[in-house]
């Protein structure tokens, strides 16, 4: 009868043993690594669009001489120069068109002496008209120079005013408000009427044509955000101005334009990539040090109850500074390994970074 006891007593004594064996297991078991776990985190991120294309004027004005055969004698503005409208950029030989001038003033002085003398006659002769003093055809001849009289005048004054505007095209000025990006005016040489002088974008105005696949074009709207990277990775942020409304055959792209602020002043010419802001959605994300890449694959390494690392398949999406969004494959309710990914195998064990510091606090105690 003492024999069936101690059976059960052995018995109990083996399941307890048993069940404690992994804990133990665990235990003496070494950590692979010690490492910091979150969880993932849900943002609010502007879906976006990939773009790129370079840097251009808004509007480019050409600036060109006007008259023909002038020398040029001031160059006044350079490359780079900032200037107002209606400001001066240059200047032509004008001795020749002031000597115009002052001849077109004579011209219009005799023209006016003899519109005097002409309107003096024609005033006798209607004055006489019907008394038989003079013939009909005195009279009529009388009239009709006073009207030749008046309309050497107006040619007069019509010539004259010619001349002055040719004088005043002898000053070169700004068309618009801007900088100016190109001198080709000389000093000393002859121009030709259209000859360009110089060439500014006007009211410093800088946009950023950039490429994006047309498939994109119908949720492309003007005043949405685009971003792109500068020189010295500096963010620059503009507005969609306009969308083109064609779409190149050779590369399946159209253009948004993109008006840029004044005090950004990137260089023109230059080819930047960025993207264009579409609405708002909500965003998984992990931190990018998360992200493990195999084969072309994306995995995060999730941390169970019982501190034992499993690598998980993950699809990613945007990304937003050091986070990525997570479109499929992860739990939001997952503690995810933040870092050091790489150095893991699958259910391999892990020191959490909280547990380690306890445990550390508890050594010291003792």
């Amino acid at each position: 009868m003492r024999a069936k006891p101690l059976l059960v007593a052995l018995f109990l004594g083996v399941k307890l043993v048993s069940a404690a064996a992994p804990v133990l297991a665990q235990q003496n078991e070494a950590a692979a690594l010690t490492v910091a776990v979150t969880k993932p985190a849900e943002r609010q991120w502007p879906e976006t669009i990939p773009a790129s294309g370079s840097l251009k004027p808004w509007h480019e004005a050409v600036i060109a001489a006007e008259i023909d055969g002038l020398r040029v004698t001031d160059v006044l503005v350079d490359v780079g120069s900032v200037v107002s409208r209606g400001q001066p950029l240059g200047r032509l030989a004008d001795e020749s068109v002031r000597a115009e001038l002052h001849y077109q003033e004579a011209a219009l002085a005799s023209a006016r002496a003899d519109l005097a003398k002409a309107r003096a006659n024609a005033g006798r002769a209607r004055k006489v008209e019907g008394s038989g003093a003079l013939s009909d055809e005195k009279i009529n001849e009388y009239l009709i120079a006073e009207q030749t009289a008046i309309a050497g005048v107006e040619s007069a004054e019509a010539s004259l005013e010619s001349q002055k505007i040719k004088l005043a095209k002898t000053t070169v000025m700004a068309a618009d408000d801007g900088l100016i990006t190109s001198r080709s005016a000389q000093l000393g040489a002859v121009v030709s009427s259209g000859t360009e002088l110089f060439r500014m974008i006007r009211q410093q105005r800088v946009e950023w044509q950039a490429e994006v696949s047309a498939r994109y074009l119908p949720r492309i709207k003007e005043g949405l955000t685009a971003t792109f990277v500068g020189p010295g990775e500096r963010r620059v942020k503009g507005t969609v101005r306009l969308v083109g409304p064609t779409v190149s055959t050779d590369t399946g792209r159209a253009l948004a334009y993109v008006a840029l602020p004044q005090q950004a002043r990137p260089p023109i010419g230059l080819y930047v990539t960025g993207q264009i802001e579409l609405e708002t959605t909500a965003a998984l994300t992990v931190p990018e040090t998360a992200l493990i890449l195999r084969d072309g694959i994306s995995y995060v390494f999730t941390v169970d109850a019982d501190k034992r690392a499993s690598r998980v398949r993950v699809e990613t999406g945007r990304r937003n500074g050091s986070e990525v969004e997570i479109l499929s494959g992860l739990d939001r309710s997952a503690e995810i390994v933040m870092a050091g990914g790489a150095f893991l195998s699958d259910k391999a064990f892990v020191r959490v970074v909280g547990d380690a510091l306890v445990q550390l606090e508890q050594e010291e105690a003792r």
